[in-house]
């Protein structure tokens, strides 16, 4: 019988709606709805079969530290053999790809650089100082993945919001690199937590940047601030007392306010219609809340 609980934890389920809400911001901001909700559908199956995968390969590949360190987790405990994980990957890869060649091109381009820069970074750079430049590479082609529907990448004001996301998830890697340590690295968390402020400094002149009839919200400043706020006090907490508790506490918020930024972000780009993508926030929350899943 086919254990459910062990492949939502595989997959770190809690956290696949923050690849969703890249997607929705991706959509919004390029104003691709409704012409395009066909691309918008599959982009929104792609990118979480390629989200999925990426959860996948990192536990293949960190299998044997997990048995030292997690032996609870479905690979090391048995639960899911090492080569039903290896088959799950490589077809949730392949699916990823497939579907979003179903968008256009472009799409498919971006997907395989996605697939490939997941793939490195699970493999060969995690635990080296490429980490989390890779992990935030691979944010920054998720939210171009989401522009891509409309046919286009909006250069250069896509890469400019891809660019936010993918430079707070340097940060939060970065942050995430010793919280299993008794002690974490000040220094080092100081600087994460700056690579951070910073992603979110370059948003604010993203209204200025909109083309002619686009408007952003009056919000939008507002609720930047508030979700600094929101994941800034943790992490200060977290710095003046670098335990793990401390520390793994301030990187779920963080990981969680992926949904919070991609909305605040939308806000900028498409308007108050952008605080839809707060909805993913009920179903994170929810699967967070369940004890037998894990979304770090």
């Amino acid at each position: 019988m086919i254990d459910l609980r062990a492949y939502a934890q595989l997959v770190r389920l809690p956290n696949l709606p923050t690849a969703l809400a890249d997607i929705c911001l991706g959509v919004l901001a390029s104003h691709a709805l409704p012409q395009h909700s066909r691309a918008f559908v599959v982009l929104l199956l792609a990118s979480a079969c390629l989200y999925s995968a990426g959860m996948v390969w990192n536990d293949y590949f960190d299998c044997e530290q997990d048995a030292r360190e997690r032996p609870f987790r479905p690979l090391p405990s048995g639960r899911i053999s090492l080569r039903q994980a290896a088959q799950l990957g490589a077809g949730l890869l392949a699916a990823g790809v497939l579907l979003a060649w179903l968008a256009g091109r472009t799409s498919l381009f971006l997907a395989v650089c996605l697939a490939a820069a997941i793939v490195a970074y699970d493999g060969w750079l995690k635990h080296t100082w490429a980490g989390p430049l890779t992990m935030g590479t691979c944010r920054f082609l998720n939210v171009l993945l989401g522009i891509s529907a409309c046919g286009s990448l909006l250069w250069p004001r896509g890469a400019h919001l891809a660019l936010i996301v993918g430079l707070y998830i340097v940060g939060v890697t970065w942050f995430a690199r010793t919280e299993a340590r008794q002690r974490s690295n000040q220094n080092a968390l100081c600087s994460a937590a700056a690579v951070m402020l910073v992603s979110l400094l370059l948003a604010l002149p993203l209204p200025a940047f909109l083309p002619e009839g686009q408007h952003s919200s009056f919000l939008f400043p507002y609720l930047l601030v508030g979700l600094g706020f929101w994941v800034g006090v943790p992490i200060v907490h977290a710095i003046g007392n670098p335990v793990p508790s401390q520390v793994q506490s301030s990187i779920k918020r963080s990981l969680m306010a992926l949904i919070l930024l991609d909305a605040v972000l939308a806000t900028a780009t498409a308007g108050t219609i952008g605080l839809g993508i707060l909805l993913l926030l009920v179903p994170s929350v929810y699967l967070n809340r369940k004890n037998w899943l894990y979304a770090t």
